[in-house]
């Protein structure tokens, strides 16, 4: 069964997303070239501890990390280590909180200084996808209208989604029901009401839509080594227009 929220546990995932929102966002403005994945990962514990709630990725199946932290060709669940931010790279921060029992979920993707022009139109993309999925995120439609439209806007702009990782429910658990991929055929799934409240995270690669799996059993990177882009709110169902619950000001990404 979806979870439907009451007013009073909706109020809860307000709280936890606006924190969320703010560890990320001080989270991207150590985004530089020089310091390290392994060291934007320790400010987030510090980060979410003024913010009182902690990582509900940090073991979650074991992953070892606060966020995910993905770089380039790597697509999510990236681990923070000793790599190097440089300059031109995209750097995919992934924050999951848990506060007084519920989740905030959100990603971003933060060029580090002047990017390659087809990079910024990636990244333009993928975000503007996301903003037109939220769009379609209304009650009485159907999950699949809205999985739909976005793999028909990123195809439509000569990019390729990714399959096998998906957004998802999101409440008192990281991951709830349903999943929400990328993809999807107009008029399925169950119909969206007022109280539920989703991940919706477009995951979008320069070329092929394959991945795989690294080493360390976490990290997901495009198969032809070329950029992916990743951007995640999460949305609550309302009688009305949607609300995004980890809203943010957009970023500049061109």
């Amino acid at each position: 069964m979806i979870p439907i929220k009451t007013d009073r546990e909706i109020e809860k995932m307000r709280l936890a997303c606006r924190s969320a929102s703010v560890v990320q966002q001080r989270l991207c403005g150590l985004v530089r070239p020089g310091i390290t994945t392994r060291e934007i990962d320790e400010a987030a514990a510090d980060f979410m501890e003024e913010e009182n709630c902690r990582s509900v990725f940090l073991g979650y199946r074991g992953f070892p990390g606060q966020i995910c932290i993905s770089v380039n060709e790597e697509v999510v669940h990236g681990i923070g280590g000793s790599r190097r931010i440089q300059y031109g790279d995209i750097v995919k921060i992934d924050c999951g909180v848990i506060k007084d029992g519920w989740v905030g979920d959100t990603a971003t993707t933060v060029p580090v200084g002047v990017v390659d022009d087809n990079v910024s139109r990636l990244l333009r993309v993928t975000e503007d996808t996301l903003e037109l999925a939220i769009s379609h995120a209304l009650p009485g439609r159907r999950l699949g209208d809205m999985c739909s439209v976005i793999e028909a806007e990123v195809v439509a702009n000569g990019y390729t989604v990714v399959r096998e990782f998906v957004g998802h429910g999101v409440g008192r658990q990281l991951h709830e029901e349903p999943q929400v991929p990328n993809y999807g055929r107009k008029g399925s799934g169950p119909k969206l009401k007022p109280g539920m409240t989703l991940a919706i995270e477009p995951m979008v690669n320069m070329g092929t839509a394959a991945v795989k799996v690294l080493a360390d059993k976490w990290t997901v990177v495009t198969s032809d080594g070329k950029p992916s882009a990743h951007f995640e709110h999460t949305v609550l169902i309302t009688k009305g227009e949607p609300e995004i619950l980890t809203w943010r000001e957009r970023r500049a990404t061109e």
